[in-house]
């Protein structure tokens, strides 16, 4: 009875989730909507087993096309299609967009191939843009797929349980050595504003749209 238990305690699971929806301008005319990406795993493998980034839905469309070409004979999950009527500042838009990402990532971390790839991982557990994950999983970049993740994790302490697990970790890396690293990663995919998750006691999801139709900005996908 207790081996039973000792397995079921020991299963692995990998927890993922899609939310707070937060406007970024990308220049005067022009917004788009990020989302936060939290997974929570004790899975073998992934490097970190807590992270947190921002995408774009953007992003989940380049991820799905090279995760579809390195896996041919695999039929991935949809993506909520792009919509010309996309409203961000409309809650039911943003929730249903919210959770067809989520179902997404869920579909698609439930297979061993795709699981394997290290763009998935880079995408996840990293906020290197989708050049910069493409350049590293191929090796053409100056650091690995491992240090990629592991000084972003130095970066960014999203969860207070890993702090002091983050801070063995880091100690090889002085704080000039993560800065260095920063600015030669970036944190954003194709645009200048911060990209930075939440944290507990934060502002709610929509609390900085505006409730006003009329005032919806022109948004990327």
């Amino acid at each position: 009875m207790m081996d039973v238990f000792d397995n079921h305690v020991k299963k692995e699971f990998v927890s993922i989730w899609v939310r707070d929806p937060r406007i970024q301008k990308e220049d005067f005319w022009h917004s788009y909507m990020d989302y936060e990406i939290g997974l929570h795993t004790n899975s073998m493998c992934f490097q970190r087993k807590t992270s947190c980034v921002r995408r774009r839905h953007r992003e989940f469309v380049w991820l799905r096309q090279r995760l579809q070409d390195n896996a041919l004979l695999i039929k991935l999950p949809e993506l909520p299609p792009r919509n010309l009527f996309f409203s961000m500042t409309n809650k039911q838009h943003v929730t249903e967009r919210m959770k067809g990402l989520q179902h997404f990532l869920e579909e698609v971390l439930q297979n061993a191939v795709l699981l394997s790839d290290s763009r998935l991982h880079l995408f996840l557990q990293s906020q290197l843009s989708t050049e910069k994950i493409e350049a590293c999983a191929s090796g053409q970049s100056t650091y690995t797929v491992a240090e990629a993740i592991q000084k972003y994790s130095c970066l960014n302490r999203r969860f207070p349980l890993e702090e002091e697990e983050y801070k063995d970790k880091c100690k090889p890396y002085s704080d000039s050595d993560c800065e260095s690293f920063s600015s030669g990663l970036g944190h954003c995919s194709d645009d200048s504003a911060p990209r930075e998750c939440t944290k507990p006691g934060q502002a709610e999801l929509f609390s900085s749209l505006s409730e006003s139709p009329s005032e919806a900005q022109k948004v990327l996908p």
